[in-house]
């Protein structure tokens, strides 16, 4: 078990504000929090170099690898981490109904939810390149949340909670709860203390935002929507640090593979183990870095794919259409015609009308009007990369909890 500072635990006075739940729920006085240490300047342990080293090795050969298309990857890449993260959550849409609210349509709560994370993850860590601002982290909590379908959160978004939660339990009060994080009066503190950790450049990278993520969701700043948050700012600090500079690891289709590991890391971190979270995100980078990569290559072969199947006369609006289809997966016709300036309206139509015939995109909404198309090739990347990187993260977490079995004083989060 690595040293590493554990949480402390405190009992405070519990009020009831509720008149609903049971008899305990209004009847409970007091409750024990979890307070997370101060770490700003804590001394980080060397833990599992040669895994860290191959994860950050990886990560840059993805990005060798999509050099001719690092744009339309990253983009694709941001909103397939949204999916993931918001899986976690529990929150779940299909790929059309994800499609046609990426298109600006109203669609159900979780595409719609799914969307503001992407938009909450993009905001972040295109903030992060010099330094991770609690401003920053208050602009993505706002982005998440300003149009959340509890309307009774909507309050609260781009605010730091200035009332007690809890994670399990019951509904009314922390009585049972699974983990009650700090109160909140001590939460600014922490959260000062966590940026100052989050913008250290003497600590090795994919540590340090495995230990910062821990320790967000520890503080739990948030009424809600802190994982999502949490898993942007994994993001975040890999993209200061310069592992990412171009490209977002959906590292978070690697953590929802099996959600329960992934909570009892967070346990083990809080009881002062922090080599489980650190050993498990160089697996979780290595892992999405490698599968991307597949994704990366798919990317480059996509056009001239398409322009094979379609076959447009060379220079016609088709033709291209063809290249912004990578960037643009999901769009109406009035947003192609923003994007491609030079080419009249009527022709932006024809082309679509042309690619449309030929499969290489397809309508995902039935009305005439403001209809929404999708490349489906790249609609159905989305499953395929999520399904890839969930099936080796767990062959290889299998492998690895055998090894710990062997070797029991090695480790004890299997």
């Amino acid at each position: 078990m690595t040293n590493w500072p554990a949480h402390s635990r405190r009992v405070v006075p519990w009020t009831s504000t509720s008149r609903r739940g049971t008899r305990e729920d209004r009847t409970l006085a007091a409750v024990t929090v979890s307070i997370p240490p101060m770490i700003a300047d804590a001394d980080v342990p060397a833990i599992a170099e040669r895994d860290l080293a191959r994860a950050r090795y990886e990560a840059a050969d993805l990005e060798r690898v999509a050099d001719g298309v690092l744009s339309p990857l990253a983009g694709f890449l941001i909103r397939m981490e949204s999916v993931a993260s918001s899986r976690i959550e529990h929150v779940e849409a299909s790929p059309i109904a994800f499609a046609r609210a990426i298109g600006g349509l109203k669609e159900n709560t979780s595409a719609m939810s799914m969307v503001a994370a992407g938009a909450a993850i993009t905001k972040l860590i295109d903030a992060s390149s010099l330094v991770i601002t609690l401003d920053e982290i208050l602009a993505a909590h706002q982005a998440l949340m300003q149009d959340d379908p509890d309307v009774a959160e909507r309050p609260y978004a781009g605010r730091v909670r200035d009332v007690q939660n809890w994670i399990g339990g019951s509904q009314y009060s922390p009585r049972g709860a699974l983990y009650v994080p700090p109160p909140p009066e001590e939460v600014p503190a922490l959260l000062e203390d966590l940026i100052v950790f989050a913008n250290r450049d003497d600590v090795e990278p994919v540590t340090q935002a495995a230990i910062a993520h821990a320790h967000f969701e520890s503080i739990h700043p948030f009424t809600d929507g802190n994982g999502r948050i949490g898993r942007a700012l994994i993001g975040a600090i890999l993209r200061r640090r310069g592992v990412t500079p171009h490209t977002v690891l959906p590292v978070a289709s690697a953590l929802a593979a099996d959600t329960t590991h992934y909570f009892s890391l967070l346990t083990a971190y809080r009881a002062g183990n922090v080599e489980p979270i650190v050993t498990d995100l160089a697996l979780c980078v290595e892992t999405a870095a490698r599968e991307a990569r597949g994704t990366a290559r798919a990317f480059a072969q996509y056009e001239d794919a398409w322009r094979e199947q379609a076959s447009p006369r060379a220079g016609s609006a088709a033709d291209r259409i063809l290249p912004v289809l990578l960037t643009m997966p999901v769009f109406t016709v009035e947003q192609l015609v923003d994007e491609v300036q030079d080419i009249p309206e009527r022709s932006v139509y024809r082309g679509v009308q042309v690619l449309e015939e030929a499969r290489v995109v397809e309508a995902v909404t039935d009305r005439k009007r403001d209809r929404t198309y999708a490349a489906m090739d790249v609609l159905d990347e989305f499953e395929d990369l999520d399904a890839r990187i969930r099936e080796r993260i767990t062959r290889l977490r299998a492998l690895g909890a055998e090894y710990w079995k062997q070797n029991p004083r090695v480790a004890v989060w299997y």
